[in-house]
Order: structure tokens, then sequence, then C-alpha cells
């Protein structure tokens, strides 16, 4: 769905999705599913670099509202210091419900 909607919001129509991945989603363009994609073309490469500088930034301005959680550190990642912080601390309102510590914590809360 990220996906559909990134390319939605493009400013001009590409002649063709390149995905880093094994496969496509349903797109209104010609798409193409390419395994490890950021490590053979070189416009998939420089994307993942563009993609994990603004992700990095991120967690580190999530890191100054939710200092606990070490986000400037593990970035989101499932590490076992980011599961302790969770465990610790509980959900915070910046994680995602389908990631699987939290999805789990928040099963296992009592109602």
């Amino acid at each position: 769905l990220a996906m559909q909607r990134a390319v939605a919001a493009l400013g001009v129509a590409p002649s063709t999705v390149l995905i880093d991945g094994n496969r496509c989603p349903e797109l209104p363009f010609p798409a193409r599913a390419i395994v490890r994609g950021d490590a053979e073309v070189p416009c998939i490469s420089a994307a993942s670099i563009l993609a994990k500088t603004v992700r990095d930034a991120e967690m580190r301005a999530l890191h100054a509202c939710f200092p606990d959680y070490g986000f400037d550190v593990h970035k989101g990642y499932p590490t076992a210091a980011h599961v302790a912080a969770l465990r610790a601390y509980g959900v915070s309102s910046v994680h995602r419900k389908t990631f699987h510590p939290v999805r789990d914590l928040v099963r296992a809360a009592p109602d």
C-alpha cells in the first residue's frame, strides 16, 4: 500500500517502476521486481540510501520525543534493546501495531 501511494504521488508518470524485491504491487504503470535490486541497480541503490537517510533523521526526531526507546540507536529495528524498552515502557503512540513485538505486547496486555 505504501508503495502504491508513493507511486501515485509522483509528479511524473514513470515509464517503468523498479522495485527492490521479488514481487510487484498492483500499479497503473509497468513494474519490474528485482531481487537484491539495491545491490544490482544504481538508481535503486541511490533510492535506498536516500530512504535510509530520511528514516534515520525521523528516528532521531522520535528519540527526542521518546528517549526511553532508543530510536536513535536501533532505528526501529527489533533489536534486543528495542524489545526490552517496549517491555519496560509499554507501546508508545508512534509504534506500529503491526510490528510483531508491539503486536505481541498488545495481545498479551490485560483488558
